[in-house]
């Protein structure tokens, strides 16, 4: 079974750069699939970068990376040979056995990997990481000096500054979030529950345990934040939010670090957007000291029911897709923090290094969790419409977990 992975060591960056030998692949076949935000498009152009003579590379790079990346590695042989994948989502792949151990091709071609990048699962490299991740504040400053108020640190300060930017006619919708219905709510509602102190589960097992106290006062929160977004917020995932920001509807918002650095990198953003554009690390509520955000790593896999050949293959052009060499691209050293050598933080980090000395909770990697996530994503959209209570909607959570978990054999 898989456990808990911590991440205590993720962020102890080495600054040494080592040199990477090129491609060196002669034939073979290369299938990636994966997340579509800059970071990962740069690496997906990095593995892109070995296509030649015989070897075949190619990309899927889409948000809906989640939804098609298990059904694809399922084949024999697999149509992708490659998962870039998070924290969350390695666990589906570990629980339908489709990832290969990569510790003889870390030990052929992986001498320039650090130790935090290796996730050692039940004592075998089930992935390499090239990046952490959290949610967190980003903000108008311009906006806040208007009304006279410090970067909010707890969501309450985000209701208030909210409130004060409404009415004095400043903007309508100040707050902007990825509230859409399925896994973005879901992993709103994840931040928030641990950051009132819940636990998704029971001590030691796989029962549900969100129809709680914490459970109910994180959807009342994030009902009272949805009152200050765009009506249409259950329809905004990450793309949608951004876009209200750089259009200048959008003052405060929950934003993930990996797209922290290019929130204003896009044709027509009005200058007052680019120049009171900040960043901030992640709110706590509810009067507790833990972040209501979690820590991730971004990396990838390679698949098991692929060829020898084509597994090296892969695993050679994924290490030229995290080449420490890239980071010598200002614009690319800004993307991510970079688990990389060489990687030495920018402004754009500042972020996710908060998140992680705030003690900030990994996203639990057990094996139930991404039912857990799915039964949130499909039922907590009818409160968040008011068309049912708080605890109406955590006991359809449950419900619906508990039948998927014990179909899944983990009660």
């Amino acid at each position: 079974m898989i456990k808990k992975l911590l991440l205590a060591s993720v962020l102890a960056l080495a600054t040494s750069a080592t040199a990477h030998a090129a491609c060196d692949i002669s034939s073979g076949r290369v299938s990636v699939v994966g997340n579509e935000f800059p970071a990962i498009q740069t690496v997906g152009k990095g593995a892109m970068a070995c296509a030649g003579d015989g070897v075949e590379v190619k990309t899927n790079l889409t948000a809906d990376h989640q939804k098609i990346n298990l059904a694809g590695m399922q084949g024999n042989p697999a149509e992708y040979t490659s998962a870039i994948i998070a924290n969350s989502s390695i666990v589906a792949l570990m629980n339908e056995d489709v990832i290969r151990p990569l510790d003889d091709l870390v030990a052929k071609y992986g001498g320039s990997l650090k130790k935090n990048q290796l996730i050692t699962i039940n004592g075998k490299v089930m992935a390499v990481a090239f990046m952490a991740n959290a949610q967190h504040l980003v903000y108008r400053a311009d906006v806040l000096e208007k009304i006279g108020v410090e970067p909010p640190k707890t969501y309450e300060d985000m209701l208030a500054a909210a409130k004060m930017i409404r009415e004095k006619g400043i903007l309508q919708n100040p707050v902007g979030g990825a509230y859409k219905a399925g896994w973005n709510l879901a992993q709103e509602f994840n931040n928030m529950f641990l950051g009132y102190g819940g636990s998704h589960f029971k001590d030691g097992s796989a029962m549900p345990n969100v129809n709680s106290e914490a459970g109910v006062k994180a959807l009342n929160m994030m009902k009272a934040l949805s009152e200050y977004m765009n009506p249409d917020f259950l329809t905004h995932d990450s793309n949608a939010t951004n876009a209200e920001y750089r259009a200048g509807n959008v003052a405060l918002m929950n934003m993930w670090g990996s797209r922290a650095a290019t929130m204003t990198d896009a044709d027509g953003v009005p200058q007052e957007v680019i120049d009171g554009f900040k960043i901030a690390g992640p709110m706590t509520v509810g009067g507790g000291s833990t972040a209501a955000s979690t820590l991730w790593w971004d990396g990838w896999t390679v698949a098991k029911n692929i060829s020898d050949a084509d597994a090296e293959a892969t695993f050679k052009a994924m290490m030229n897709g995290i080449d420490p060499a890239m980071l010598k691209d200002a614009e690319v050293a800004k993307q991510a923090v970079w688990l990389i050598d060489g990687y030495e933080p920018t402004a754009a980090a500042t972020g996710v290094f908060a998140a992680a000395q705030m003690n900030t909770i990994p996203y639990p990697m057990l094996p139930y969790m991404g039912l857990m996530h799915t039964a949130l994503g499909a039922e907590l959209a009818d409160f968040m419409q008011g068309k049912e209570s708080a605890e109406q909607a955590l006991a359809d959570v449950e419900a619906a977990y508990t039948a998927a978990a014990k179909e899944n054999g983990y009660l």
